[in-house]
């Protein structure tokens, strides 16, 4: 883990975080933060969606379990060329909800990841976002 001194930079990445639990939501930011990510958190599944449609972000994290839209509806919708055209963003699904085999495949044909929270810290998040490789068209 890096020491909280740690210089900032800047890799011009902009993360979007559609997360309801505002302690993980603010770890994440943080985290993501020291490794040069812009995170925007929205903790509404209806706005975040929103957000993500403007296509203003690299990245979007997902978490299943949102208020007003749940974070599957969110990923089919943009995934539909229809009401998402053009999206640019990699997704990443993040949860804690235990899916069924069949559920969970369904889902990772649709994100470009699928991540169990309880299975990493924020600073191993912040690897693997590293290692994306970002469509900056």
């Amino acid at each position: 883990m890096p020491p909280d001194n740690q210089t900032t930079h800047n890799n011009g990445k902009r993360v979007l975080c559609i997360e309801d639990e505002h302690f993980i939501s603010e770890l994440y930011a943080r985290a993501l933060g020291r490794r040069g990510y812009d995170v925007d958190i929205e903790l509404d599944g209806q706005r975040g969606l929103e957000k993500a449609q403007t296509n203003h972000y690299d990245i979007i994290l997902i978490d299943l379990m949102v208020p007003t839209i749940d974070g599957i509806e969110i990923l089919r919708t943009l995934r539909d060329s229809a009401k998402t055209p053009h999206l640019k963003a990699k997704i990443i699904i993040i949860t804690n909800l235990e899916q069924r085999e069949d559920v969970r495949a369904d889902i990772e044909k649709q994100a470009d990841g699928y991540l169990v929270k309880a299975e990493i810290t924020p600073y191993e998040l912040a690897d693997i976002l590293d290692k994306l490789k970002i469509n900056n068209s």
